[in-house]
């Protein structure tokens, strides 16, 4: 770890402000308080420092060494005998968030910094390549980069934390999760907790809980630990449809028309039932990639649908799936356009993303769409 007490008082204080913020400390300490208080923030753990080494030491080269210096310091020395320098920052827990404030405390640093932790997740890590700051974590995954000697190491470790503690898992799986989402995804004003909560048909610690976990993977920005400030809608999306891929929002059922989509179309204009187009046929109405060729549609009952459409179940060469909704929610706020019921972009584009064939880059034709004409579907 950092040896603090060879670093100029403004990056102290500037790393200390990162910290107070971090751990919710009221910005109303003085500069000196800060100061005097940084030492107690930092991390002190130098075992976290050692495991790192040895872990980089199994990543190096064949002829390559790394001997520890004072504190963290790494000096790396390579076959023909030119050598370089690594800073390694420890850090218990790191999550998405916390990368902006590390990153902007590591620009005190001569040597080149290689943040180090037990497990870092796959978004933490994805932060930290973005800002082009290396990392190490105990399960193998890294990616060091030194332009002296010249040392590119990249490797994939585990992709879940070995060690996380029991505890109710944080992800955007279920239909509790996915409607509060989805509001965020599609509306202008970001609402508050309750506001939300009474959208969304969700209890307020929920929401609460889930608004904490996505402050803290940075898909959105709060105001201290309220009010939500922004919301990353393009990667949120995108993140919702890894953790809850269309197969575990719906049973899929795949059927055949076999005079096509047009006559499908046909027969859906006159449908007296619930039902959504998704997938393929929805973005074609609004970012076509190409002429569609597999319809998704949303409904209750994909026996009664079927039957009323006059589709025949398929297991090969299908160009209908029926999907059964998990959640009513895939049906909310369905747009009519020439008679046809069509789930919302941002529904669509979701589904898309984890859609078999082109599915994935019809998605992210639409995400460009989406982008470029916010007017026109977020409310």
């Amino acid at each position: 770890m950092t040896n603090w007490t060879t670093l100029p008082p403004p990056c102290l204080l500037h790393i200390a402000h990162n910290y107070a913020e971090r751990d919710n400390l009221r910005p109303m300490l003085s500069p000196c308080t800060l100061l005097h208080a940084v030492r107690n923030m930092v991390p002190r753990d130098n075992t976290l420092v050692r495991a790192g080494l040895q872990e980089l030491r199994r990543r190096l080269p064949p002829g390559w060494s790394a001997s520890p210096q004072d504190g963290a310091a790494v000096e790396v020395t390579a076959p023909d005998r030119r050598k370089g320098s690594l800073a390694l920052e420890a850090r218990a827990r790191l999550t998405p968030k916390d990368v902006p404030p590390l990153v902007d405390g590591l620009t005190c640093e001569r040597a080149t910094p290689v943040v180090v932790a037990s497990f870092l997740t796959e978004s933490t890590r994805a932060r930290l390549r973005e800002r082009g700051v290396s990392f190490l974590d105990l399960t193998g995954n890294a990616r060091i980069v030194l332009p002296v000697p010249g040392l590119f190491i990249e490797a994939q470790g585990a992709s879940e934390d070995p060690n996380r503690e029991e505890r109710p898992a944080r992800s955007l799986r279920g239909p509790k999760a996915g409607r509060v989402v989805r509001a965020l995804i599609e509306l202008k004003a970001a609402p508050g907790v309750r506001e939300l909560a009474a959208l969304t048909k969700t209890d307020a610690g929920y929401v609460s809980r889930v608004l904490s976990f996505l402050d803290s993977e940075a898909l959105i920005t709060r105001v201290g630990r309220g009010r939500i400030a922004s919301v990353d809608w393009p990667t949120l999306l995108r993140r919702w449809a890894e953790e809850a891929p269309l197969d575990a929002r719906g049973k899929l059922r795949t059927f055949l028309e076999p005079r096509g989509l047009s006559m499908l179309q046909t027969r859906l204009a006159k449908l007296d039932a619930l039902y959504a187009i998704t997938g393929s046929l929805a973005a074609a109405t609004l970012a076509p990639l190409a002429p569609a060729r597999l319809a998704t549609l949303w409904v209750r009952d994909a026996d009664t649908v079927a039957a009323s459409l006059a589709l025949r179940s398929a297991d090969a060469g299908a160009n209908v799936v029926l999907a059964e909704a998990v959640d009513e929610s895939a049906f909310d706020r369905a747009l009519q356009r020439d008679g046809l019921w069509y789930a919302t972009p941002a529904q669509v584009a979701v589904d898309l993303l984890t859609s078999p064939g082109r599915g994935p880059q019809e998605g992210d034709e639409l995400i460009d769409w989406m982008k470029a004409n916010e007017g026109q579907w977020r409310r």
